[in-house]
């Protein structure tokens, strides 16, 4: 699972398979926590974050939205900056 980027101990992942479902979302790892997060509207599919790196991950999200949706529906893997 490529990393997309790292900031603040959270590590974004995106799998890269036919078989991967949708909704289109990214996985979020920070420390032992693990959740999966929709790109849409940043609502968790599965997993859990604490209340602050969700709500990082979310920041982060909202800023490379159009470039994560971009990413999913081209499978063309590319880093994105971290969350400043």
């Amino acid at each position: 699972m490529p990393v997309l980027s790292r900031f603040y101990g959270i590590v974004i992942r995106m799998y890269f398979l036919q078989k991967e479902h949708n909704p289109p979302h990214i996985h979020a790892i920070y420390g032992d926590d693990v959740a999966a997060i929709t790109i849409a509207d940043g609502a968790i599919l599965e997993g859990s974050l604490p209340y602050k790196a969700l709500e990082l991950v979310r920041e982060w999200i909202s800023i490379n939205r159009d470039e994560l949706l971009n990413i999913w529906q081209t499978q063309d893997f590319r880093q994105l900056p971290p969350l400043e």
